[in-house]
């Protein structure tokens, strides 16, 4: 009962704070978006893939590993021996993050010229290098205190990243002269400031955790082979997936281009789905990701003592919560896309995209706690093949649709990836977990409910001058209907 309690406890921490952060960094985003335009971010979303796959690349697992053995140590032994794995796994992270530091640095000038046509300079890709070493670091202490079920100090360190990203960027973008190539590296600059501070304040936490036992850093073989085994496989999986994530990016504006779209015609086409409506459409992720983050070490625990039953239970329960909450953002991205999308851009050009990417919506949100629940149960090498199966496809239908759809091709694309992700993975966690799908609740209930809802909502005749407002009070509205007709039916 007490596990549970702080279950809940640090998803309602994670989910209030997750909201506050993500709310503020879409309000940045959208500041930054309209700013400096939408080839500057489309350009910076491409060097943002270089960086994620480097990170991929420092991180190598290890920080899923952590969380894996640290949740299990802590089911059976003491709090000090999670500090041991902890310290293991830094050591790892470390050596990793300087090896990935130094083969970016080597291939920044090639990345630069030939992949992002000097539209971002050497300069920002040695920005990229230099943090890379802290941000496996902070991965680390990150599962740690997840693991611990102190969520909170996490929750607390990304307010803190996300405030000194956004006064440093707003601060360095006061002097840009609208030139693509600096605004790209004033915008990776304010991101590597922000996690120079994230790792100082989860070092600093973590060091008073650790001195609690007066432990120093150091090396356990045991552990070292137990990281080994989980992280290995898990390594040169999302080393593959996340090549392959970076391939299927700088292969849409290269294909936009077969279209025949200019360079800069195509990285702002790019920048406007990637950099503009997919912030919007996962915004309301958060709810989900912040309880599903907390899966992992639930469902290690869970399968380390053996209980199916309550991982079966927590399931369905999940599945459910998920489900309903899907439906209802894909019915608001459905039906007030225009007033969202001149809300929130001023550019009623979004609203395309949005419409179309809304069913998406519930693939999405409810494949992300899937693979959550099949990593506690130690099934991340089966969850990356899926992914990677899943990257395979849609670079295969981005080659040869967008030279003759164009942007439209790209949004195919990424419907066919979503549902085949989202049937792939559920099949896996039927398999391992032996989990029963309710169609009526999980899936037709929430879908023919949104429609009267619009309508009721429709109905009611309230315009108010503000357009945030207006929006706010329709979606509050339909909402209510919602909720209130799940509950009733």
């Amino acid at each position: 009962m007490r596990k549970a309690k702080i279950f809940i406890i640090n998803g309602i921490i994670l989910t209030i704070s997750s909201f506050a952060i993500r709310a503020i960094g879409l309000i940045f985003n959208i500041f930054i978006a309209n700013q400096v335009g939408q080839e500057a971010i489309g350009n910076f979303s491409l060097v943002m893939s270089v960086y994620l796959f480097f990170i991929t690349f420092a991180c190598s697992g290890i920080g899923l590993a952590s969380t894996c053995i640290i949740s299990e140590q802590l089911e059976k032994t003491s709090r000090e021996s999670c500090v041991k794995v902890a310290k293991t796994c830094m050591v790892f992270a470390c050596s990793f993050g300087l090896i990935a530091s130094l083969v970016l640095s080597i291939l920044a000038p090639t990345i630069s010229s030939n992949w992002l046509h000097h539209k971002v300079s050497k300069a920002s890709i040695y920005l990229i290098a230099l943090v890379l070493p802290f941000i496996s670091v902070s991965s680390v202490i990150s599962s740690y205190f997840t693991s611990i079920g102190k969520s909170y100090k996490n929750a607390l360190v990304q307010f803190f990243e996300v405030l000194s990203k956004i006064i440093a960027t707003v601060f360095l973008l006061q002097n840009q002269n609208k030139n693509v190539v600096t605004v790209c590296y004033y915008l990776v600059l304010g991101d590597v400031i922000s996690e120079f501070v994230s790792f100082l304040l989860k070092y600093y936490m973590f060091y008073f955790e650790r001195k609690k036992f007066d432990l120093k850093l150091s090396y356990t073989k045991k552990v070292g082979k137990q990281i080994l085994k989980i992280s290995f496989p898990i390594a040169v999986t999302s080393y593959i997936r996340s090549g392959l994530s970076s391939l299927q990016q700088f292969l849409i504006p290269m294909r936009l281009q077969v279209y025949g779209l200019s360079y800069s015609l195509a990285t702002a086409k790019y920048g406007l789905i990637n950099g503009m409506a997919m912030p919007v459409i996962m915004f309301a992720n958060l709810f989900t990701t912040s309880f599903s983050s907390l899966l992992v070490p639930e469902y290690a625990r869970l399968l380390a003592g053996k209980n199916f039953g309550r991982m079966k239970t927590v399931c369905n329960k999940i599945f459910k919560i998920t489900f309903n909450f899907s439906f209802l953002v894909a019915g608001v991205l459905l039906f007030f896309a225009n007033e969202i999308s001149f809300a929130v851009y001023n550019n009623l050009e979004i609203a395309t995209y949005l419409r179309l990417l809304a069913p998406c919506v519930v693939f999405m949100y409810v494949d992300n706690i899937i693979d959550n629940i099949l990593k506690g149960m130690q099934a991340q090498f089966h969850v990356m093949c899926v992914n990677i199966c899943d990257l395979a496809i849609i670079i295969f239908n981005i080659f040869f649709l967008v030279p003759i759809y164009g942007i439209t091709g790209y949004i195919i694309s990424i419907i066919i990836s979503e549902v085949f992700n989202f049937i792939c993975s559920f099949m896996l966690l039927k398999k391992k977990l032996k989990v029963e799908f309710d169609f009526w609740n999980f899936l037709i209930k929430p879908f023919l409910l949104i429609f009267p809802c619009f309508v009721l909502c429709s109905i009611i005749p309230f315009e108010f001058e503000n357009i945030f407002i207006n929006i706010g009070f329709k979606i509050i509205v339909f909402t209510s209907f919602y909720y209130l007709f799940l509950s009733r039916i």
